[in-house]
């Protein structure tokens, strides 16, 4: 797991010298101070808003402890072992079985669980799917996507403004080097988002893996947590809706499993590692604990 948190690191300095190497492109110095003030508004707005405004586009409800007094009790044992603070609990009414945890901090922390994982899913299974979303709590995973996400963002908005800056610097002189140089920009204005996107998904997926290991030992069970991955996977295949795949596409990476037809992403733009390489590891833990 230390690999997956060195690679993190990597991958977010990549996207933090893509945002700063792009304001500078655009105005020099200038730029630089520009690239960086966004970066602190956008991750400064994740940070202290990001889990509200995830559990009100989906309308999360407070979970009825009266009625899922078994999902408290799970969520209170693993609580319990991975040494963490109780977190909030909600439900989605979807028939889409699903996951995701939110929130800056284990203090204030939220686990949303859909409707349909309730139904799919048995005890164990259910019980593995909660270690994992508090392991991301646990392992700062939260924070650390939401800060890749607005990074990215952050470097769309800088390139739209290269893009439009090229057009006018074209337009306004005929003297050729000005025309490379805004070529250039016009090309870092393409693929700097692209570039950004990936770094972020790698992201993501770096940290699923690390989420699935936490979640395995603090479960007990790895083949539980591998069970459900499985009928997570299949089961939300079938139910996505294509409305459904518009509104899951800007928060897919928090999801346990991609909500989205991972069949036709390709892995290098997919939130997710490849299912079968999560189950691999999962037996494999199994191994080593049994």
């Amino acid at each position: 797991m230390f690999a997956n948190y060195v690679k993190t690191t990597l991958l977010l300095g990549v996207l933090s010298g893509i945002l700063l190497s792009l304001g500078m492109l655009i105005g020099g110095s200038n730029g630089l101070m520009i690239a960086l003030i966004m970066a602190i508004i956008f991750n400064g707005v994740a940070y202290f808003y990001s889990d509200l405004l995830v559990l009100r586009m989906y309308k999360a409800r407070p979970l009825d402890k009266n009625n899922y007094a078994h999902l408290y009790t799970i969520v209170e044992d693993l609580c319990r072992t991975m040494k963490l603070p109780m977190p909030k609990l909600w439900i989605i009414q979807t028939p889409m079985a699903n996951a995701f945890a939110t929130g800056r901090n284990p203090n204030n922390a939220s686990v949303a669980v859909t409707s349909g994982v309730l139904e799919l899913l048995d005890a164990d299974e259910l019980r593995g799917v909660l270690a994992h979303e508090l392991a991301h709590i646990q392992n700062r995973d939260i924070l650390i996507s939401t800060i890749a996400a607005m990074m990215a963002t952050a470097i769309g908005y800088l390139a739209s403004i290269a893009r439009y800056s090229m057009f006018f610097r074209s337009s306004s002189s005929n003297d050729r080097k000005n025309n490379n140089n805004a070529l250039i920009m016009l090309a870092v204005g393409i693929l700097a988002p692209i570039a950004a996107t990936i770094m972020q998904l790698a992201v993501s997926r770096s940290r699923e893996y690390g989420a699935d290991e936490t979640g395995a030992y603090a479960c007990h069970d790895p083949l539980a947590l591998a069970a459900a991955l499985k009928k997570l996977s299949s089961q939300t295949r079938s139910t996505t809706t294509q409305t459904q795949h518009a509104a899951y596409a800007n928060i897919a990476s928090l999801f346990i499993v991609n909500p989205l037809n991972a069949q036709t992403i390709r892995t290098l733009f997919s939130t997710h590692p490849p299912l079968e390489k999560r189950i691999e590891r999962l037996h494999k833990i199994h191994e080593t604990m049994f």
